[in-house]
């Protein structure tokens, strides 16, 4: 993969563009970012971007497989450039936290379905839930 983000749109066929080089160094260097979070980074580095203009390149990122997309329930997508390798998330309930979860049984293990139901699956998506450990020893609501 090539080092230069410029180079690697070119790669993909992807039109390089001001607009798409920030909105990937924002997700690079954020994990499980937000469109709106990604929308202000860019700002940051040139400017002047839409949240439209973000979502059109977040878009175009995730159909190149250089950007990941989860959408946790009742949860804004999160977007991320950790694409090579199939692990999954674990979210605190509490707070929100997003962590990085690796396969506990090797390689992509959740990609063996007992029934396909025909489909020829290529990716598998798992989310933990529960409370991360700030949450999990602070207070607690009282009844």
């Amino acid at each position: 993969m090539a080092s230069d983000p410029a180079e690697l749109f070119r790669q993909r066929g992807i039109q390089v563009t001001a607009q798409r080089l920030a909105v990937w160094r924002a997700v690079r260097g954020r994990a499980h970012i937000t469109a709106d979070r990604v929308a202000e980074v860019a700002r940051a580095e040139i400017g002047s971007i839409s949240l439209q203009s973000v979502y059109d390149a977040l878009g175009v990122l995730v159909g190149e497989g250089l950007v990941r997309r989860i959408q946790p329930a009742g949860s804004p997508a999160l977007f991320e450039a950790r694409v090579a390798d199939n692990h999954h998330h674990v979210i605190c309930r509490t707070c929100g936290q997003v962590a990085d979860v690796d396969c506990a049984i090797g390689a992509a293990p959740c990609l063996t379905a007992a029934d396909t139901r025909g489909f020829e699956i290529d990716e598998a998506e798992v989310i933990y839930w529960g409370r991360c450990p700030d949450c999990a020893t602070g207070p607690t609501d009282a009844a």
